[in-house]
């Protein structure tokens, strides 16, 4: 059975020095949880992790590395023997797939890692050139701004691929550390979740509901969000925590203005204690900066009061339309706006604090004295697991 080859380049884990086997170990064992089931091979040499993939495997194992975090590109790739007239006739082939999909300007990168080779990068990058202009007379050279690009690597064998796929980059899922995403059904947790993943951390994820004044569509928006995520983070385990009591005794005990702000309180207060038991190192939310009242310096400022794990935010400096489209690219947006409304709206006040004092804050909340409601939810969680691999 013929196999078809891929060539990915590690991405920002080649900055890291002594402990850069340990990173690419872990984005191997990514690799290979991603390609379960399909029969493809992984192997490394030299910097390159090359999948063999058995054919009618191809569509999988390429949904594999669109979602494999740690990568700076992928490609499908021709091998060849390192014998000057194979490698300049697979450039050829290249350059007609490059015709194919109408491009008209391109240019020839080559890397020459074996010197035995007889041409340097430089002369093969010419003599390239010149035999796919040969071949292909409307196809034009412009090595500053080109539509395409041959890339030639000559190694063990020579690689030589033109039609290149962008990975993610960042750092393989699982080398920075495990933390605990505060998740909601709307457009900007499951961004956050993404992103934090794209620095290598995995994640679980802690989702907080009002049953029965919130639907379970609700929750099942929540659910395939996480799924979502989790195809990424290489799966998910998410914690589905009622907080319709906590909800009633801050309605009960709380000024109006203050209901929203006290719920994200008790939210990260619960939340800590879930990732502490877990063992998650951090939490992570979907806050940014003076999106919504409850996300003001001030209330941001009470809200975090009452943990000590560190709270991640990595939205924090982003406008609502760089939101909207990372959450499109994720594939989270159309989910995200399904008219299933979250228990954050549960109770909210028409005019909600703006600017909240921290000690004001802190008094109310003791005063609500809800520790064993906490508890009691967090006996009562229950667990959805959001996994991969990742479906063709």
């Amino acid at each position: 059975m013929s196999k078809t080859l891929y060539l990915l380049k590690p991405g920002e884990l080649t900055l890291k020095g002594g402990n850069r086997q340990s990173f690419e170990a872990v984005l191997r064992r990514n690799l290979a949880a991603l390609l379960k089931g399909t029969g493809a091979q992984v192997s490394t040499t030299n910097g390159r992790f090359f999948v063999r993939c058995p054919e009618g495997s191809e569509l999988q194992a390429e949904d594999a590395l669109n979602h494999l975090v740690g990568i700076s590109g992928w490609a499908k790739t021709r091998i060849c023997e390192k014998e000057k007239p194979s490698v300049l006739a697979a450039c050829v082939e290249e350059g007609r797939l490059l015709v194919s999909k109408g491009i008209k300007t391109f240019k020839v990168e080559a890397r020459r890692t074996d010197k035995s080779f007889p041409l340097n990068s430089y002369e093969i990058e010419c003599q390239a050139g010149d035999a796919i202009c040969e071949a292909f007379p409307n196809l034009k050279v412009d090595v500053h701004e080109p539509e395409g690009i041959v890339s030639v690597e000559i190694r063990e064998k020579a690689f030589i691929y033109g039609i290149a796929n962008q990975g993610l980059r960042g750092l393989p899922v699982g080398t920075a550390g495990r933390g605990l995403l505060l998740l909601s059904g709307g457009i900007d947790s499951p961004v956050a979740g993404f992103m934090m993943a794209c620095r290598g951390m995995s994640l679980e994820a802690v989702y907080f509901h009002a049953y029965p004044y919130t639907s379970n569509e609700a929750r099942q928006k929540t659910v395939k969000l996480a799924e979502i995520v989790g195809r990424y983070s290489l799966g998910m385990r998410l914690f589905v925590i009622n907080f319709t009591p906590l909800q009633m005794r801050i309605k009960e005990r709380s000024p109006e203005e203050w209901r929203t702000v006290l719920l994200r309180m008790a939210m990260m207060d619960c939340a800590e204690k879930l990732a502490i038991r877990r063992g998650n190192k951090c939490l992570v939310s979907g806050e940014s900066l003076s999106q919504v009242a409850s996300q003001t310096i001030e209330n941001i400022t009470c809200t975090q009061s009452r943990v000590t794990l560190p709270v991640l935010r990595p939205l924090i400096g982003t406008n609502k339309e760089q939101i909207i489209g990372m959450a499109k690219k994720l594939g989270t947006y159309e989910t995200s706006i399904l008219p299933y409304e979250d228990c954050c709206v549960l109770f909210s006040p028409p005019h909600p604090i703006l600017r909240g004092d921290p000690e004001e804050a802190w008094k109310l909340y003791e005063a609500l004295e809800c520790g064993d409601l906490i508890e009691e939810a967090l006996r009562a969680k229950e667990l959805e697991r959001c996994g991969y691999p990742a479906k063709p």
